[in-house]
């Protein structure tokens, strides 16, 4: 009874494994369709204007008045500061009387010339002297001048360093003025990326400050050389016009998305689905239940994907394993799916 009942369990897996080579061996697949296999590059830069002053003291003296604050915006020709040049009057005064005389002696001497009065030495002796207190009134009126701090053009201002009686020398900064209908973000970029990126392309940003809201920004230009620190090479992208009327501020943190070497909708196949023979490259395309050896021509990798430049055609149902253990028309079934 005992060896009838083994010879059973035997006959009976026997049956099961004829059974199941019938159905066909279980497998998972794929099905080849395009996808996007474009390479991203992340980077965060900072927001910040596109245009920045740095207004300084054309002159050395003390701040009489400073008219605007930080914040507020100005326009240009806007008076924003002035500094004393009570000295510089006087001087200029002083210049002016000396010219008025000097030009009275010209006028004397003129007259005499023309009556050959006087000689031509003199004469030209008398207009010199009168130009050069003519040079020395534009001179003295060129330094008043400095003491005005002018607004070189519409902006708001950033800072303010001063304030009503501190001296302040010749080129130091007072104040600072940045054009806030133009903001933009100077990331670094690898020279291996930089090659496949093309001024005036849509850069997708994303802010921190602004999680929801959604800016599409332009690739504005390319800087020509790489820091020499870094070894990347400075890229800017512009955001929209309307940027600031959406919340956005200089100093945010901006992370940015760069599709790099599009491929935007190429056939691929998972990685672990191509076989190697020699120098060929193959899948097991399923057709039928039954396994087809394709020679394939495979392009880049993005992760778990391969994109396949010859051999398949969309819709087509491929082994999405490792196929070494598989045989060309091998009875398969399909009990899962990739992708």
């Amino acid at each position: 009874m005992l060896l009838a009942g083994c010879d059973g369990d035997a006959v009976s897996q026997e049956a099961n494994a004829v059974a199941s080579a019938d159905r066909g061996l279980p497998i998972a697949a794929v099905e080849v369709r395009p996808r996007d296999l474009s390479r991203q590059v992340r980077v965060t830069g900072t927001v910040e204007p596109q245009v920045q002053v740095r207004l300084a003291s054309r002159a050395s003296g003390t701040v009489a008045a400073a008219f605007f604050e930080a914040a507020e915006r100005v326009q240009a020709g806007d008076l924003l500061a002035r500094l004393d040049t009570s000295e510089q009057q006087a001087e200029l005064e002083r210049t002016r009387a000396l010219q008025q005389e000097a030009q009275l002696e010209y006028q004397r001497y003129a007259n005499l010339q023309a009556g050959e009065m006087v000689s031509a030495t003199e004469y030209q002796r008398a207009r010199a002297a009168l130009a050069v207190l003519d040079s020395e009134v534009t001179l003295w009126e060129t330094r008043i001048a400095f003491g005005d701090i002018v607004a070189p053009r519409d902006g708001v201002l950033t800072a303010r360093y001063i304030e009503p009686g501190e001296a302040v020398d010749a080129h130091d900064t007072l104040f600072e003025l940045a054009a806030l209908d133009a903001l933009v973000v100077r990331p670094g970029i690898s020279e291996r990326d930089v090659v496949h990126l093309q001024v005036g392309q849509p850069i997708p940003v994303r802010l921190d400050a602004l999680p929801e809201l959604e800016l599409e920004g332009r690739l504005r230009r390319i800087f020509p050389s790489a820091d020499a620190d870094s070894r990347l090479v400075p890229i800017e992208i512009a955001l929209p016009a309307d940027a600031v009327d959406r919340g956005v501020r200089p100093g945010f943190l901006a992370r940015i998305e760069i599709p790099v070497d599009e491929r935007g909708a190429v056939l691929a196949v998972p990685a672990a689905a191509l076989g190697e023979d020699g120098d060929e490259r193959y899948v097991y395309r399923v057709r039928d239940e039954r396994l087809e050896r394709r020679t394939v021509e495979p392009g880049v990798s993005r992760g778990e994907w391969t994109e396949i430049r010859a051999g398949l055609e969309p819709d087509d149902i491929v082994l999405a394993t490792n196929p070494i253990d598989m045989r060309a028309g091998q009875r398969v079934r399909i009990v899962g799916w990739r992708g």
